[in-house]
């Protein structure tokens, strides 16, 4: 009977948290952007570890083989 209960208030609950909208978040649309930067600067996103909600405190563009800092 406490399993039946237990299915009957984690139901609802597992579908409002499956539903969406059919958009993209924010956050992901954050790191797409985030991705494509230091794509176009030959780096790589690795994790920082943080876990903030926000992408670009969660992830770094590490820059392999660099030399120097090019000038603008």
């Amino acid at each position: 009977m406490r399993s039946l209960i237990l299915v009957a208030v984690a139901l609802p609950l597992l579908g409002a948290c499956a539903s969406s909208t059919g958009g993209v978040s924010s956050y992901q649309k954050d790191l797409d952007q985030l991705e494509a930067s230091c794509k176009a600067r030959q780096g790589i996103l690795t994790p920082t570890g943080l876990q903030t909600g926000r992408p670009e405190t969660e992830y770094a563009c590490t820059i392999r083989g660099a030399t120097r800092i090019p000038q603008n």
